[in-house]
């Protein structure tokens, strides 16, 4: 660690990094029309993730006030919900129903994440800035301005994601979420570019949170909602550096010792690929088939692939290979008795197993009713999971973010099922022709799952065409879903 410096207390300019997202943020105009057209299937993808997340009262109970009765009438609501909070507790609360299933879209590189955790936050504050302006003679936002935004936090959360690893030195990929969705929000409540700066060394300022919840031993379902953490607490910083006029760290970021880089990333700057632009959300993978951590969604369209061919003989394997990238080995290869749900979803092993077993995964596959199966634990204990180094230069490269996984099974008389590879998971950018039917059929279905049929009906006409999608207010389409 740095000596500190105690000669001067003259304030720096702001670190770089800090200026260079509130430039993007305040001045970026995003002209891809590729980039909007996947924005508005993301938007699609994350409500009915929230949806669906709605059949599980471990979500609900997270989704009301901090308080009972800590309400705000006119506020920012919680779709699938009858529930008015103030924009904060909302942006957790919508936050959590978007990553509670681990169905929403994945980003993976250095670090790995899922940028549309921060519509949280861009939901939240986009209702309720909308819903104080139709009540005070004023133009609330349109759903094609929330896009503007929401291509914006992706583009701040992949880039950094790229070339640095929070993983590596123990912390949890919601700083970036924490990060982007303090930047956009900001600048959603009219901040100006020094507000920006301030609200985003704010951010820094807090550190981050462990990847404990995330890996065994201590694996558990705060990891479903510590991205709503991270929305509110972005919206919290935004509304300090807003209307508050809090002061800013101009190098949360570098300064010797107390800093960013000191304390937390081993005194290394953060390293750039490439400069902001639009580049993450074009390439954003979908979570369409499998609500799976996303290093073994090829791993699960392979055993899928051989449940036909294995289901009648479980008593017959002798071993199962899986070949999966660096990251994947690292994460998800788990041993042993798995304590819930949340350590189940993170089992490359167990998220195998299902499929060959059932010719399924489903959200539900990870309950304690299905877990009971004492098939899925023996054919646990056969699994050998090894690195394949192409799959990890593939993984890297990026000209493919390919996130293949290999699975062959072995019998006890000698012979073998071939062995199934994939490259690229159906919701890969290459395979958005494939992909992009399907998405709007779990859309859908996770409508008419949680919604009375009207409120589907009036849905499914809004977002039919997407010009009149774009240019409809914001309040007006989250009001589709409210209760």
């Amino acid at each position: 660690m740095s000596a500190p410096d105690i000669r001067s207390a003259k304030r720096p300019e702001p670190d770089q990094p800090m200026t260079d997202v509130a430039n993007y943020v305040i001045d970026y105009r995003i002209e891809s029309t590729e980039a909007y057209d996947t924005a508005r299937y993301m938007l699609l993808d994350s409500l009915a993730t929230a949806m669906m997340a709605m059949r599980f009262p471990e979500c609900v109970k997270h989704l009301g006030p901090i308080v009972p009765g800590a309400v705000l009438p006119g506020g920012a609501r919680v779709p699938g919900t009858s529930h008015e909070l103030d924009p904060a507790q909302a942006a957790f609360a919508i936050g959590t129903q978007i990553r509670w299933l681990d169905f929403n879209d994945t980003w993976l590189a250095a670090e790995w994440g899922h940028p549309s955790d921060n519509l949280g936050a861009i939901l939240a504050v986009a209702d309720y800035l909308s819903r104080k302006a139709q009540r005070e003679g004023g133009r609330p936002m349109t759903v094609r301005d929330v896009l503007t935004y929401a291509i914006k936090a992706h583009e701040i959360q992949g880039c950094y994601a790229l070339r640095n690893s929070f993983n590596r030195v123990g912390q949890d990929h919601v700083i970036l979420v924490r990060l982007a969705s303090t930047a956009v929000v900001t600048a959603m409540l009219g901040g100006t570019r020094e507000q920006v700066t301030t609200a985003i060394s704010h951010s820094w300022v807090d550190n981050g949170a462990l990847r404990t919840y995330r890996h065994a031993p201590n694996t558990g379902p705060r990891k479903s909602w510590a991205a709503g953490d991270a929305c509110r607490r972005a919206v919290i910083h935004a509304i300090n550096a807003v209307d508050r006029g809090v002061v800013g760290y101009p190098s949360a970021l570098s300064a010797k010792t107390w800093g960013y880089y000191d304390v937390a990333f081993n005194g290394a700057a953060f390293q750039f690929e490439r400069p902001f632009g639009s580049y993450v959300m074009e390439n954003i993978l979908f979570k369409i088939s499998f609500p799976a951590e996303f290093h073994a969604q090829t791993a699960v369209e392979c055993a899928m692939a051989l449940h036909g061919a294995v289901a009648g003989k479980l008593d017959q394997i002798e071993r199962v290979t899986i070949e999966t990238q660096e990251a994947g080995a690292r994460i998800i290869d788990k041993t042993g008795p798995l304590a819930n749900y949340a350590d189940r979803d993170h089992c490359i092993q167990y998220m195998v197993a299902v499929p060959l077993i059932f010719g399924r995964l489903t959200a539900e596959d990870y309950g304690d009713e299905v877990a009971a199966d004492p098939r899925i634990d023996a054919l646990r204990e056969k699994m050998v999971v090894t690195e394949n180094p192409r799959f990890t230069k593939d993984y890297f490269d990026p000209g493919k973010r390919y996130i293949g996984n290999a699975v062959q099974v072995f019998f006890k008389d000698g012979s073998s099922t071939e062995k199934v590879t994939v490259d690229v998971p159906i919701g890969h950018r290459r395979r958005r022709a494939e992909g992009i039917p399907l998405l709007l059929k779990k859309f859908e279905a996770a409508l008419r799952g949680h919604l009375p049929a009207h409120q589907v009906k009036s849905i499914l006409n809004a977002t039919a065409n997407p010009v009149t999608l774009d240019t409809l207010s914001i309040n007006e389409f989250l009001g589709f879903f409210t209760l």
